[in-house]
């Protein structure tokens, strides 16, 4: 132990703010914080940018545009573009190669963080924090923290269920590690991960055969499209298997089987990777010490100030009870040091928060499900639905579909959903959620010119 460390450890530093986690969240706050002047510290163990870059967000898009250019690629085959690839065959991606690209860019983000925090004076410590009371900290080398507030952004992490044999499964966490797309390849479960990676793994060579508990994909989402979502994974190869609860996975050489609770047992799989969930990061870090109160999955509780229970410790992100995205945790990082530190007003509204998964094609949605505005608005609605081939699809005679729906209120006929699946859903939905989110109705978007020919289009031609 060297000098100042030892006075460190007698002394504990000062700070205005001190972040723990190096998240998505956690950064926005750090960097808002230091825009006003606060001085700041920031504990990230791990690598900076979190789940959202390293494992989650940022590499899986990485992914699906990989999957998509193999799609794109295939169509351009049927449409008489000569391309060295068996007809109606996946186009062969070179993991290795494409991975040196992805990692590249990931790379560059973690740079750019770095250059960030050292021009905004943020002290940055590479190491685990433990709450010693509300306004200290121990890092895992044993300096003490102090600061007038704690932000708490600690994120959370992919589990698997307890059955037996769940150590023969991987996570998405997992997947980011795959150098070559398995032959054979099970998913569990049915939300945005599962979603998301059967429609890449397909589309990159894989036979994917996804296994849910439930009926449907996506609960959250509107049943119609999640419906026509199937129905496109379906055509595209992949096999589902809804109401399939899986109780055990067992091993068969080097393959994997998986038995339902039914006692049946599935074809061996080269993988089986569990899309089951993720809790929060909210063990081992001292909150328990300072009386933090959590629910009983271990989200810190906060109010709509984003305030804990205890007094100068804020916590945003997936490790409360809000939304489980990247854009939430950001948002309210920064609502939060606006009002702390430039005495500024305002709040995350947690109402019309637009959402993608990155499925194939993505589906999106913002405001309220069909069922969702029947339990608030009583039977006063108006739904209006476009079934349609995208026109490059009608060219390349695939099957695949698109379904957009508007949910309407009222004589006035508000807008208060908008649901889109489809090519390019993910790059609409952004527009049309400002408009929602301003009180548009169905005439406003009448009233609006269409793009001709576009798939969005769609969407203010609707009657």
């Amino acid at each position: 132990m060297n000098a100042d460390e030892a006075q460190l450890k007698s002394e504990p530093a000062h700070f205005d703010l001190i972040v723990i986690g190096g998240g998505s969240g956690g950064l926005a706050g750090a960097f808002r914080a230091a825009e006003y002047g606060a001085r700041v510290a920031l504990l990230e163990p791990h690598l900076l940018g979190g789940t959202c870059v390293n494992v989650g967000c940022v590499p899986k898009k990485a992914m699906w545009l990989a999957a998509d250019i193999a799609g794109k690629l295939r169509m351009a085959q049927s449409l008489g573009f000569a391309i060295d690839s068996p007809p109606n065959k996946p186009c062969e991606l070179d993991w290795p190669t494409f991975i040196v690209h992805r990692q590249r860019y990931i790379a560059n983000i973690h740079d750019s963080y770095r250059r960030r925090l050292d021009a905004a004076g943020i002290v940055v410590q590479p190491m685990r924090a433990h709450l010693i009371d509300a306004n200290t900290i121990e890092c895992e080398n044993g300096v003490r923290l102090r600061a007038q507030r704690l932000l708490i952004a600690t994120g959370g992490h992919a589990v698997k269920p307890s059955i037996p044999g769940a150590e023969l499964g991987e996570t998405s966490d997992d997947f980011f590690n795959w150098c070559a797309a398995p032959k054979r390849v099970a998913i569990v479960g049915a939300g945005y991960i599962a979603v998301e990676l059967a429609g890449v793994l397909q589309a990159l060579g894989s036979r994917v055969e996804v296994f849910a508990r439930g009926q449907r994909f996506l609960q959250g989402f509107d049943e119609e499209l999640t419906r026509q979502l199937a129905d496109d994974y379906t055509q595209s190869g992949v096999h589902l298997h809804f109401g399939h609860a899986i109780a055990a996975l067992e091993a068969d050489g080097a393959r994997v089987r998986l038995r339902a609770i039914d006692g049946s047992l599935s074809d061996a799989f080269d993988k089986v990777l569990f899309a089951t969930g993720r809790r929060p990061n909210t063990a081992n870090i001292g909150l328990e010490r300072v009386g933090l109160a959590l629910d009983p999955n271990g989200h810190i509780l906060v109010d709509e100030l984003h305030a804990t229970n205890v007094a100068g410790v804020n916590a945003i992100g997936d490790v409360t009870t809000d939304l489980p995205l990247t854009p939430v945790a950001i948002a309210a990082a920064r609502r939060l040091m606006d009002r702390v530190y430039g005495q500024r007003e305002g709040r995350l509204d947690p109402n019309d928060i637009p959402t993608v998964v990155f499925s194939h094609p993505p589906i999106g949605k913002v405001g309220l499900t069909q069922d969702e505005a029947r339990a608030r608005h009583g039977d006063n609605l108006h739904i209006y639905r476009a079934g349609f081939r995208p026109m490059l699809y009608a060219l390349a005679e695939s099957p695949q579909r698109s379904l957009f729906k508007l949910i309407c209120v009222g004589e006035e006929r508000r807008v208060v959903g908008i649901h889109l699946l489809g090519d390019a859903a993910d790059e609409m939905l952004q527009g049309f959620a400002v408009a929602l989110k301003r009180g548009i109705t169905l005439d406003d978007l009448r009233d609006t010119v269409a793009i001709h020919p576009t798939s969005a289009e769609e969407v203010v031609l609707m009657r």
